[in-house]
């Protein structure tokens, strides 16, 4: 049956600095004492950093910080007309609530600034709701200063998981760590409420310097004269002082800067990172000063999120785009372009490029090709192409990459060529650069990572090459590895070890997915020197991955340090313990661990959260399947079908009814589930075999020839043709198919027996 392994949190790249975390300092902690404090010594930053987007990243709504107009204001969507007005000086909405009817709420905060502002709405349980109407903070001649909906090209009512009533519009798990000040979320799963408080509710002084009680007693001994201690950090939970002669320079006959010292700290980064990220959230009390990955898990280099090669594909904030860069990797940082306070670039348009790549070179038609002064000649037109989100909210690129219409070829992603000359198909532009610049373009990672995603011939071994390149960025390498988990035996044990030993946590990480297929006890030869592992992160998928492995092969020490670290598992997942994801996750380690009825209230946890959950009615029936409950595993699906249609759920249905014996109501369930569900290569090959099995040949032959159209380098699909094609007395096409599968798996030798004995003489 279908089984959900590991659930993808929704805020699903590290660096290759050699810097971990920094040591716990045994001090007394500090405390939060608000931003105001801060203004009488360091007037200037203030001043930068008020009306910043940081400043009014959220406001309480009055008549001063709402943008949009509330003068009796319709808008229609979906059908539901909204209007905006005013009462008692309140500025409020009346809209469809979670039951569709139209209902008054009143706009408790404001949501941002420019180019849009959005409105949160308060709800039972202390939930606040991001109302899924934005206001185009844009000029008239802009197009703005319009009410617009945020999914324009959808209908999104309340019966969708992204109506603004829903969790993934909640404002307490979605968007209030990196829009407030030491934001405190307080909710408690077994009363399904939040108790979510702040010190301040926008991204303050202390948002990013941490905590400043002991800053504030360190400025004051030092003020009257006193020896302060801790001079290093002046009382401050980080710092990010660089050295004071740090710069940027010229070589003799060089055209790019290089950085004066090596960059001996991430701090910086990895603090922005924070927020600037696509990741999920493992741990509350965030502490200033970590690695990211201490706290949160980032996501990698995989569709959707990004496009084969790595561009910006959904939303991901920067940092994984960044740490890709040429530039990430030469020591760059986000103040050498960004002003920390303001969060305006530190110079304008191709000034602020010119900084580091001499003028004379990189400004010059030889080098851009396009009239100078034009937008098409600013550089980040060509090395940081924008991505609109939210409708008219361009996002840029910050891998800073080189345009590469070769491999929109390929690979179909997007390039900067043709987001300009959209006349122009991509094989112009191809030609056109390699008449600029030459034909020799180095392979490129996205390639391997392609092959990777679509099982194409040869990926193991392409993307256990970028796996073992030092040369290539971290997140790549670590992509590269969660990708490789799925080609068993990529790796030899040796190299396995040393990216285990990885001075990227990021790199330890993905290692261990691969891990995770190893016998149990490589397994745990493996992975057991990573359960003390100084980021959590990588302790805690040390934990999962063992958490299969007989405690009998372990030694009574090994036993109490899995269970320790299991527990921090269990404490991370209970970070978005609001999340249905979560107690999957934890069903799925309770059943590995053998503790059945623990997995059963987390699934029902699940689905009480969230009852539109697809997942865990897949793998609580699962659980009954292996406990014999056969009529419960029938009814669990039974009530998920009752409120979707999906394609999951059929699968799961039918592949009981197989078993059941139950053969011509199965093949029903499989049909719908290959229909609903065409882009899993699954679910046509098990309909194809059931159909088979019914002796309904035909159907199944052309069941898995069109499935093997859509999936062409599905292993189990070709298989099942050969097979089926043999018996049905057509060997000449059986033998097309086992040449295809010759060509994905060429040192496959049952495969090679397969085409002697279809064709003897080859």
């Amino acid at each position: 049956m279908t089984s959900y392994r590991l659930a993808l949190l929704l805020a699903v790249g590290l660096t290759s600095c050699a810097e971990s975390s920094p040591p716990e300092i045994l001090r007394e902690s500090s405390e939060f004492v608000g931003g105001l404090v801060c203004v009488e010594c360091h007037q200037n930053q203030v001043e930068l950093w008020q009306n910043s987007h940081h400043d009014l990243a959220m406001q309480a709504a009055n008549s001063n910080t709402v943008l949009g107009n509330f003068e009796g204001t319709p808008f229609t969507y979906a059908g539901v007309t909204s209007t905006f007005f005013t009462r008692e000086d309140e500025f409020w909405v009346r809209t469809d609530g979670p039951d569709g009817a139209l209902q008054d709420d009143r706009i408790a905060y404001t949501f941002g600034v420019y180019p849009l502002q959005q409105y949160l709405i308060e709800f039972p349980g202390g939930r606040y709701q991001a109302l899924g109407i934005a206001w185009d903070a844009r000029t008239t001649q802009q197009g703005g200063q319009r009410w617009f909906h945020l999914y324009p090209d959808e209908d999104i009512t309340h019966e969708d998981a992204l109506h603004w009533t829903g969790p993934n519009q909640n404002w307490n798990y979605m968007c209030a760590e990196c829009h407030s000040t030491n934001l405190l979320k307080g909710y408690s799963v077994d009363q399904d409420r939040y108790q979510t408080t702040w010190a301040e509710m926008d991204v303050s002084c202390e948002a990013c310097h941490g905590p400043a009680s002991r800053h504030l007693a360190w400025a004051k001994a030092t003020a009257q004269g006193d020896q302060a201690e801790d001079s290093v950090l002046q009382g401050l939970e980080v710092s990010f002082r660089a050295q004071p002669d740090i710069g940027w320079a010229f070589d003799p006959g060089a055209t790019t800067a290089r950085r004066s010292h090596t960059r001996s700290s991430r701090t910086e980064i990895e603090t922005c990172a924070r927020c600037h990220s696509r990741r999920s959230v493992l741990k509350q009390d965030y502490q200033h000063g970590r690695l990211l990955m201490d706290s949160h898990r980032p996501a990698l280099l995989r569709t959707p999120l990004y496009h084969p090669d790595g561009q910006i594909q959904e939303e991901v904030y920067v940092y994984g785009s960044f740490l890709q860069s040429k530039m990430y990797q030469a020591g760059v940082t986000c103040t050498d372009c960004h002003d920390p306070h303001s969060l305006q670039l530190n110079s304008p348009g191709n000034n602020l490029c010119t900084r580091c790549h001499q003028a004379q070179s990189y400004e010059s038609r030889d080098h851009h090709f396009h009239e100078p002064g034009t937008p098409a000649a600013t550089c980040v037109e060509c090395h940081m192409p924008a991505q609109t989100y939210m409708v008219i909210d361009p996002r840029r690129d910050h891998s800073l990459r080189v345009p590469r219409p070769d491999l929109s070829l390929r690979l179909g992603t997007p390039n900067a060529c043709n987001d300009c000359h959209t006349d122009r198909p991509a094989k112009w532009a191809a030609e056109q650069v390699k008449e600029w610049y030459g034909s020799d373009r180095e392979t490129h990672y996205g390639e391997a990572l392609y092959a990777g995603e679509h099982g194409l011939a040869g990926a193991g071994e392409t993307l256990a090459e970028l796996v073992q390149d030092s040369d290539q960025p971290a997140i790549v390498r670590a992509s590269a590895l969660s990708l490789l988990s799925g080609y068993p035996g990529g790796l030899p044990t040796s190299s396995l070890q040393r990216l285990l030993q990885e001075i990227d946590p990021l790199l330890r990480h993905s290692a261990l997915l691969v891990v995770e297929n190893l016998e149990p006890r490589f397994r745990l030869d493996l992975a057991f020197p990573l359960l003390s592992d100084p980021i959590l992160t990588v302790r805690i998928e040390a934990a999962r991955v063992l958490a299969g492995v007989s405690t009998e092969l372990m030694t009574t020490s090994q036993r109490h340090r899995h269970r320790e670290v299991l527990e921090e598992y269990r404490k991370a997942q209970m970070a978005t313990a609001e999340r249905p994801e979560s107690h999957m996750n934890l069903g799925n380690l309770h059943l590995q661990l053998g503790e059945w009825s623990l997995a059963e209230q987390e699934y029902q946890t699940a689905l009480r959260i969230d009852p539109a959950f697809i997942p865990a009615y897949v793998n609580l029936a699962d659980q009954y399947r292996v406990q014999g409950r056969e009529q419960e595993a029938e009814e669990i699906l039974l009530r998920g079908q009752e409120g979707s249609d999906h394609a999951d759920l059929h699968h799961a249905m039918g592949l009981l009814l197989v078993r059941q014996q139950r053969l011509p109501e199965a093949i029903i369930s499989l049909e719908k589930a290959a229909r609903l569900g065409p882009d899993v290569a699954r679910y046509s090959y098990v309909y194809g075999v059931a159909l088979q099995s019914a002796g309904r040949e035909r159907e199944a032959l052309n069941v898995l020839r069109s499935a093997q159209k859509r999936h062409p380098n599905d292993r189990e699909i070709l298989w099942a043709l050969v097979t089926y094609l043999v018996q049905s007395g057509s060997p000449q096409e059986a033998l097309g198919y086992a040449e295809k599968l010759r060509e994905l798996f060429p040192q496959d030798s049952q495969i090679q027996n397969l085409i002697r004995n279809l064709d003897p003489d080859r």
